[in-house]
């Protein structure tokens, strides 16, 4: 009796062995990152609503891969991200993460020269598809959101929502003259212009670009000039978060003109209870940057070619505003 106890436990012991090393192929879980430094171009500046989630995302990514993270802040000026990223591959860290808003013209030299250096480099946001062909099997990848399908959809949204068309007016307060960047703009006009709907548009400056209050004396005077507005879209995630503080400078009460715009934080969740914000779409920016120090660590340790990765995800809106704001209070959504 023993003894086919015995054998029975030594059957089992020897299936266990078995099934462990045909499932785990003598795979041992290490930090993917350990010993690497990334520098991450936050493309915004310190303390902006959209660019600080993105960077919590990266510095997430850092912490649980093990490695270290260089953040610098560009106050979303393109000839400060293409004078950065230059510099960062002159620091030879083992990757980048960049925006993509410089183009492919500025940008794409710069990534040559640092993929020839050995250095990994992804882009966030906005894509550079020339790049993400040529160098996908050395890690180049994107995380973002399409920029011409959200601005197209949440364009669509308003008009279906609001009931907008023939006889009604939208501004759109945008970036159309980034390279790429831009088409998100684009979304948006087309959309609302092939409900025949009219669009004035105005392109946000540096200086609003870099401190959204900036913008109120521009959005004051469109208002006056144009009265009978029904729809203003802020294509950009601080413009806004700062959406009721517009409004309520032009002494626009909630519901007389719809906003919407990009990225939820707290201030575009209370601007959506309070009743100045229609919706905004949600492209989770803090997968942008999560998922591009994943990729760049896992690419460099385990040899894994790009990703295209689109996180753009759907509209917050009075119906689901609750469930997300803890999550944007945290720094999160």
């Amino acid at each position: 009796m023993i003894k086919r106890i015995m054998v029975v436990v030594v059957l089992v012991a020897l299936c266990l062995s078995f099934a462990f090393a045909t499932t785990s192929y003598g795979f041992e879980p290490v930090k993917v990152g350990e010993g690497m430094t990334i520098r991450f171009l936050a493309g915004g500046p310190p303390g902006g609503p959209f660019a600080t989630v993105v960077v919590n995302g990266a510095r997430q990514a850092a912490h649980d891969l093990g490695l270290e993270l260089e953040v610098i802040w560009s106050n979303w000026s393109v000839e400060d991200m293409v004078v950065d990223f230059k510099e960062a591959v002159a620091a030879r860290p083992d990757g980048i993460v960049v925006y993509g808003y410089a183009g492919e013209v500025a940008a794409g030299p710069i990534i040559d020269q640092a993929v020839s250096k050995g250095i990994t480099v992804t882009a966030i946001n906005t894509n550079f598809p020339t790049y993400e062909k040529k160098y996908g099997a050395e890690g180049h990848g994107w995380v973002g959101a399409e920029v011409y399908s959200v601005g197209r959809k949440l364009g669509e949204y308003a008009v279906r929502e609001l009931g907008l068309g023939e006889g009604d007016r939208a501004l759109v307060y945008g970036l159309l003259s980034m390279p790429g960047r831009g088409m998100r703009s684009q979304g948006c006009i087309d959309a609302l212009e092939e409900a025949g709907v009219t669009v004035d548009y105005l392109e946000i400056s540096d200086a609003v670009n870099a401190d959204p209050t900036m913008g109120i004396p521009v959005v004051s005077a469109y208002i006056a000039a144009h009265p009978d507005v029904d729809l203003i879209i802020t294509d950009h995630g601080g413009l806004t978060a700062t959406l009721p503080t517009y409004f309520r400078a032009a002494g626009v009460k909630p519901g007389e003109i719809a906003g919407a715009g990009f990225d939820p934080t707290p201030a575009a969740a209370e601007g959506i209870r309070e009743g100045y914000i229609l919706a905004v779409w949600d492209q989770q920016q803090f997968l942008h940057g999560y998922l591009s120090v994943l990729q760049i660590a896992l690419a460099r340790k385990f040899m894994f070619s790009g990703l295209h990765i689109d996180t753009g995800a759907g509209v917050v809106n009075a119906s689901n505003v609750e469930a997300l704001a803890a999550l944007a209070d945290a720094g999160i959504r």
